[in-house]
């Protein structure tokens, strides 16, 4: 569905997947032997603004970390893109983020924001629109994953297109599936297009389990919000509270991992169907992947992009990588 009558904006392009996607995908996860749900899940309304909560959380280093980082690298980022550059974000998390980009860059013509979650993505381009009113703003409402073209309501002359993901939210995928999305990144911004993403890098682990285990717990009450969405919208027939968030690095894979944790023997009903959980079984709902960054650059180059430039903070923490299409 199209529709462009969203006020404030240029343009507003609905391909948000429906409910029943997320009913079959829960139904699917629940019964696999590792019960799992997708984190894309995570980013309804109330997911979105806790999200925002877990980033200014003083044992999360990610968002401060980039944001400052960004700031600092603002000159050369104005020097290496092309003036006039079409913005495109995936996942339009905190404004902070691409309001730091959007300064440093020379005259940027239009920014275009992707995301899974509605009504955020609309209060997050109307704030964005009314703040930078030389901009032309646009929205694709989309699981970002899924293979997208460049919807025909935006500025098809421009070939100079910057692909911005931050966040390392690239760690959310499989390698796998990070590959197939850096391809799919590579189609949409074409021959002429660039890629300014954020990649966690790999450190100490005590670092790691903080960041997913914070003191006020958000991350927890995040994690859980998936419980909620299931019980207020497909009816889920369950006891939020006999579930608990479960946060570790796994050192093997080079990722944290993120369960539920059942904390007793208990049966959960959706659509119809029945899921037993034995006390302490898990449900897998998130991996946060870490790379060093040779291994990112390896893989992004498998994808289509040559490495121009690669930035990180003094205790090299995190990263952020400027790179061109092949």
């Amino acid at each position: 569905m199209r529709d462009d009558q969203i006020e404030g904006i240029g343009y507003f392009v609905d391909l948000q997947p429906e409910t029943e996607d997320f009913l079959a995908t829960v139904l699917d996860g629940l019964s696999q032997q590792q019960k799992s749900i997708p984190p894309k899940f995570f980013y309804d309304a109330k997911g979105s603004k806790i999200f925002d909560q877990i980033c200014e959380a003083p044992e999360y280093y990610v968002t401060r970390t980039e944001i400052a980082l960004m700031n600092e690298i603002a000159g050369e980022i104005n020097e290496l893109v092309e003036p006039g550059s079409i913005v495109v974000e995936y996942g339009c998390g905190s404004s902070l983020k691409i309001r730091a980009l959007l300064s440093a860059l020379p005259d940027p013509a239009e920014y275009l924001a992707i995301d899974i979650s509605k009504s955020h993505l609309i209060a997050t381009v109307k704030e964005i629109a009314a703040d930078y009113p030389k901009l032309r703003v646009g929205a694709i409402c989309a699981d970002f994953s899924d293979a997208l073209n460049w919807p025909a309501e935006a500025n098809a002359e421009r070939d100079q297109r910057l692909a911005f993901f931050p966040g390392s939210t690239i760690g959310n995928q499989t390698p796998e599936e990070a590959l197939q999305f850096l391809e799919r990144v590579r189609h949409l911004v074409g021959d002429n297009g660039n890629l300014l993403i954020g990649v966690d890098l790999k450190k100490d682990t005590d670092v790691l389990n903080r960041a997913y285990n914070d003191a006020a717990g958000y991350t927890a009450d995040f994690n859980l919000n998936l419980l909620r969405r299931i019980k207020d919208e497909l009816g889920g027939e369950l006891d939020i509270s006999s579930f608990e968030h479960d946060a570790f690095y796994n050192e093997d894979l080079s990722r944290i991992e993120m369960h539920l944790v059942s904390r007793l023997e208990q049966s959960i009903g959706i659509g119809g169907q029945q899921f037993d959980l034995l006390k302490g079984e898990s449900i897998h709902t998130e991996n946060s992947y870490k790379y060093s960054i040779e291994e990112f650059i390896e893989l992004a180059g498998t994808a289509g992009f040559n490495s121009l430039k690669t930035w990180t903070d003094a205790d090299n923490y995190f990263s952020i990588h400027y790179m061109a299409a092949k």
